[in-house]
């Protein structure tokens, strides 16, 4: 049930920040603002410099470059932490996820990824730095809510889809824009998993 992790090739630099909460939030939102207008090829420390009235000399003490920066703005922005759900059974934990995500921020978070999962193709450190930062940590924290699961005796220890529950969410997210010509949306997450991710599990 393990996901195996990809550590970065050059993990980031670490450092004591000046940059008070309230202000770090204001450069990430400019960021992924920027990131939607311009996508990731054309933007640039010095646009985010200027968006933000913040020195280079200053974002690069605080961020090692444009894929580190931009795979925190990502992860910061998102609302829940996985690690932190834990309702007393899985269907209740799934159920949490998806009421905590909004329908809009789901749609702008799917077409935010979709670009730069292009761009990753040709950025091997974007593509490191979203693995470590954005990618990996989700991983370890859907992992540790369906051991909970198996610990609790809702599904079997050696059932085969636990390997694959990320793939079949991800996959039904990434797909349905093309199919349905619409971004998915909880009441279509919450259909999709009685479907298909809960008999899969046994549930």
């Amino acid at each position: 049930m393990t996901t195996t992790g990809h550590p970065m090739t050059t993990a980031p630099r670490t450092r004591r920040s000046r940059i008070t909460p309230e202000r770090l939030a204001e450069l990430y939102t400019a960021v992924l603002d920027l990131l939607r207008e311009v996508g990731y090829d054309a933007l640039t420390m010095e646009a985010v410099a200027t968006r933000t009235r913040c020195s280079k000399a200053t974002l690069y003490r605080q961020w090692a470059g444009k894929p580190e920066l931009v795979a925190r703005a990502l992860r910061h922005q998102k609302p829940i932490a996985l690690d932190r759900i834990d309702t007393g059974s899985l269907r209740g934990d799934f159920d949490t996820l998806i009421d905590q995500v909004g329908d809009h921020q789901m749609a702008a978070d799917i077409a935010l990824l979709r670009g730069l999962s292009h761009a990753a193709h040709t950025h091997p450190d974007l593509l490191d730095a979203l693995r470590h930062l954005l990618v990996d940590p989700e991983l370890t924290g859907l992992n540790a809510l369906l051991a909970r699961g198996v610990a609790r005796g809702e599904v079997r220890p050696d059932t085969p889809a636990l390997a694959y529950v990320s793939h079949l969410m991800l996959g039904a997210l990434a797909i349905h824009p093309l199919i349905e010509g619409t971004p998915a949306d909880a009441a279509f997450l919450r259909k999709y998993c009685e479907a298909t991710v809960y008999p899969a599990l046994g549930l």
